[in-house]
């Protein structure tokens, strides 16, 4: 019978998977139930977890395009290491940079209860690996640097891969340099009002030359900004029709603040 599969959001269990201790009908119709949702959805493998078993099960496709059962599997030895972009059906839509061993030995029991051993390298190694990560109640995110899952778990909560034409971020590099000039802004601001208490006429002009040199800094920042800023666009195709006009407001909006902020300054700080 094809199940539902668990996917993202609904949590996987954090526990181990129970190793299956009686092969009885039971445990033959789970797994002939993995096998119709892995035939039904054109997977290559699934966990018993995927499909809400606690049993430690897994069915695999092989290379033949053949489905092994393997029931609780073990991994015992491996070498190599590869690095492949991997999906799964708990995070529909959604890839990433793993890695894993290139090579794998593995321990397991047939349906008849019988010890059986695997040696396997390349797609049906990475796909056994990702499907025994689901046993410990474990997906290719925990293999991830903090990094690498900070920037996986953004894509979750966007609802689209990095990169796609359908992605569109909220937070860009860019908006360090609006921080930047802000904070330039801010600082001619507070210069402004303190020289309304200054009497001190060479204080005065070097408070003005400093408003000078910083002004200059914003128009700069501001040109690298509207440059820089359709450039970053670019690379997400569905950003371009909302952004350009953000981009625009944007830098036109410092530059009034600079203008009226240096417009001021002129007339009450220079001499």
């Amino acid at each position: 019978m094809v199940k539902d599969i668990i996917k993202y959001p609904t949590p996987l269990s954090v526990e181990y998977a129970t190793d299956v201790r009686v092969f009885d009908d039971a445990l033959f119709s789970l797994i002939e139930d993995l096998k119709d949702t892995i035939t039904q959805n054109n997977l290559n493998g699934l966990s018993a977890f995927q499909i809400g078993s606690y049993y430690n099960v897994i069915v695999v496709k092989n290379d033949d395009g053949e489905l092994l059962e393997l029931i609780n599997p073990r991994l015992i030895a491996h070498n190599g290491s590869v690095t492949t972009e991997e999906s799964t059906a708990y995070y529909p839509g959604h890839s990433a940079k793993i890695k894993r061993y290139e090579n794998i030995s593995v321990v397991y029991q047939d349906r008849n209860a019988k010890d059986c051993s695997l040696k396997a390298s390349g797609a049906l190694a990475i796909v056994i690996q990702r499907k025994i990560d689901y046993t410990f109640g474990a997906t290719f995110i925990h293999k991830m640097s903090k990094q690498e899952r900070e920037s996986f778990e953004k894509r979750l909560e966007y609802g689209a891969d990095l990169g796609s034409s359908d992605y569109c971020p909220t937070n860009f590099q860019r908006d360090k340099i609006v921080l930047g000039m802000n904070l330039i802004l801010g600082a001619m601001a507070l210069a402004f009002i303190a020289a309304l208490f200054i009497q001190n006429p060479a204080l005065l002009q070097n408070i003005w030359q400093a408003m000078l040199y910083a002004s200059a800094t914003v128009v700069i920042l501001d040109i690298i900004y509207f440059f820089y800023a359709q450039y970053e666009g670019k690379k997400y195709v569905s950003c371009n029709s909302c952004q350009i006009g953000n981009i625009i407001g944007t830098a036109s909006v410092i530059l009034f603040k600079l203008g009226v902020i240096m417009l001021l300054s002129y007339f009450f700080v220079y001499q």
